[in-house]
């Protein structure tokens, strides 16, 4: 994958990343990204939101990784006007959702997160980004009562099979989805069953990484189908 990814489309620097973002949105998101940015420089000495690391290059570890999502979901799929919302599950620090939701805070994006105190953190942020359209679940996917998603994302949520299985019932037949799966992304689509949703996947190479792939997809996985019981007869 790396020798494919390599060369001028994959972003170099903190530089490249802002750029990147900023051709994808106006000067007001610009704002909202750089006071997250900030935010989350204060809050990750608090509470262990990203590496620390990775705040050096903030805006291409985390920001662009991000954003360059909305390049792989087709316009009039999600939107404003459009009733089913963007759903990111497991959004801990915000990423992929929370920086989406900034870009676009016209339309509706729900985060999905259980830990009691990342999930604070984004209702803290979803108020001082100034996001009307954008809200928390603070609860366990498995609990959380079913609705159509337009689009389904998520970043070190959980392996394939499983995020697959647990983010079905959210999903329709016209449901993108838009899976960030760093050097796993093409080992974990070939462990796919095919029958369990295979087909519907193909990888993208991210723009942050010469190494990692988005898996983009589109429809509803098939449902693992119980083995049928067996009737007994009667004696």
């Amino acid at each position: 994958m790396s020798d494919q990814a390599s060369g001028p489309d994959v972003l170099q620097t903190d530089g490249d990343a802002r750029g990147f973002v900023a051709d994808r949105c106006d000067a007001q998101a610009m704002e909202r990204l750089e006071l997250l940015c900030a935010e989350l420089a204060e809050e990750n000495a608090k509470q262990n939101l990203v590496s620390a690391r990775s705040l050096d290059e903030v805006w291409l570890r985390h920001i662009a990784d991000s954003a360059q999502l909305i390049d792989h979901v087709p316009r009039g799929t999600w939107g404003e006007g459009l009733s089913a919302p963007w759903l990111d599950l497991g959004s801990g620090a915000g990423f992929p959702g929370l920086v989406i939701a900034a870009m676009r805070p016209q339309c509706r994006v729900v985060l999905v997160e259980s830990r009691s105190k990342r999930a604070e953190w984004l209702e803290r942020m979803i108020g001082k980004l100034a996001l009307p359209h954008c809200s928390v679940l603070g609860q366990r996917l498995e609990v959380i009562e079913p609705f159509e998603a337009s689009v389904i994302s998520a970043r070190a949520f959980a392996p394939l099979k499983k995020l697959l299985s647990l983010s079905a019932p959210f999903s329709t037949s016209e449901t993108v989805w838009v899976l960030p799966k760093g050097r796993r992304a093409a080992q974990e689509l070939d462990e796919l069953p095919r029958r369990r949703g295979k087909d519907m996947f193909h990888v993208e190479l991210s723009r942050t990484s010469d190494d990692a792939g988005i898996l983009v997809g589109a429809g509803q996985p098939q449902k693992k189908r119980k083995p049928a019981r067996k009737s007994r007869k009667k004696q």
